[in-house]
């Protein structure tokens, strides 16, 4: 089983989530984590190669989660949020990209040691 990562603020981040949508994206992420395809997820290649958006939805909104399982031995978690329109906000894409940035920056640092 891959050990899941967050990446800068995206575990507060999840933790924000309503009860239903947070247990809803934990199993998603636990699927991904043993190797299986999450039920809803697509490729998001505008943040980075490998990242894909887990959707989840509930009473309360739709919501999404961008990680990254193909870098590494852990599965990233960049940025979570509430989606409140039909596009993806481009704070939320911006986010993306400067977590996956972090990301690889982390992936170097673990290899130099």
């Amino acid at each position: 089983m891959k050990a899941l990562t967050f990446v800068g603020g995206s575990d507060a981040e999840l933790r924000a989530f309503p009860v239903v949508a947070r247990r809803r994206t934990g199993y998603q992420l636990y699927l991904v984590q043993m190797g299986e395809a999450p039920f809803d997820s697509k490729p998001l290649s505008s943040i980075g190669p490998g990242c894909r958006e887990v959707r989840v939805r509930d009473a309360s909104g739709a919501y999404r989660v961008f990680f990254v399982a193909t870098m590494g031995d852990d599965v990233f978690v960049l940025h979570c949020f509430q989606k409140k329109t039909q596009r993806t906000p481009q704070a939320a894409l911006d986010t993306g990209r400067r977590r996956y940035r972090e990301m690889t920056e982390l992936i170097r640092a673990r290899g130099r040691k």
